[in-house]
Formats: C-alpha cells, structure tokens, sequence
C-alpha cells in the first residue's frame, strides 16, 4: 500500500493518514465499496443542503449535514467533517431561533470544492497500483528478427 499523501485546503490537510490508515484496516476488502457508499452519499449531501440552502430551510440542512460529518470522519477527512458540522450545528441553531440559515452560506459555498477535492484525494490513494508495462522487444507494429 503507498503511503497517503496529503493536500492542503486553505492551510489544512485534506486527510488525516492515520485515520485513513484505520479506516482502511478495519473495512479491509470493503474499503472501496465503503468508499463508493461515501461518494454517493456525499454528492447527494452536498446537493440537498445546496438545495436547502437556496430554498432557506434550515431544517434541510440538518441530516445531511450530520450524515456528511460522520462519513468524512470515517475516512480521517477531518476539515471536510468540520465543515459539515459547522452547517450542522448552525442550521440546529436556526432551527431553534426559527430563522434562515443565512449565516452558512459561505460555508455552505465553501463545500463542494472542500467534497470534490477530498474525494479525489481518497478515490486516488485507493486505486490498485498500476503494473508498469515495458515494450515488446519489437516495439509496436514491429517484429523481432531472429538474431543469425
């Protein structure tokens, strides 16, 4: 397995590798179907508190908000879950008060490229490592004339 390599985002680090390293010993053969679950759940995630966002329903945001920060930390994509859990905690808050969630927007803004990035990151470490193929002796198109 290659090391994890990391991205910053706005001066933090995408993914943490030691939970990543975790996360990856404990789902064992079931990491990239896990890693697949994450992918579809997050693009519906982000989509609907996009949606509650435009729409300014605070209540909206809540689940997926809660649903995005718990699978982020699954995978150690620390910033990404904090970020999830700041438009969580904000949009219970607005519940509470009875009030738009305007204060998340820009967090809310700040999401998909935070989602988009982190999951490249994940979907790139997790991929078997390709063999390196060495050309024929003949190269392409060529044959290889016995030697005499």
């Amino acid at each position: 397995m290659a090391e994890l390599r990391t991205v910053s985002f706005e001066g933090n680090t995408l993914v943490d590798r030691v939970a990543y390293a975790a996360a990856r010993a404990e789902l064992g053969t079931g990491f990239d179907r896990i890693l697949g679950y994450f992918r579809e759940d997050g693009v519906k995630s982000v989509a609907a508190i996009e949606t509650a966002m435009r729409k300014g329903q605070a209540a909206a945001l809540v689940l997926p908000a809660h649903t995005l920060k718990g699978e982020a930390r699954q995978f150690g994509a620390l910033p990404l879950a904090t970020l999830a859990e700041t438009i969580e905690m904000i949009a219970r808050e607005c519940v509470e008060r009875q009030d738009t969630p305007d204060e998340a927007l820009q967090s809310v803004a700040r999401l998909r490229p935070l989602f988009n990035e982190t999951l490249t990151l994940l979907e790139r470490e997790s991929a078997p490592a390709m063999p390196v193929r060495r050309p024929a002796a003949g190269g392409f198109g060529r044959r290889t004339l016995p030697a005499g």
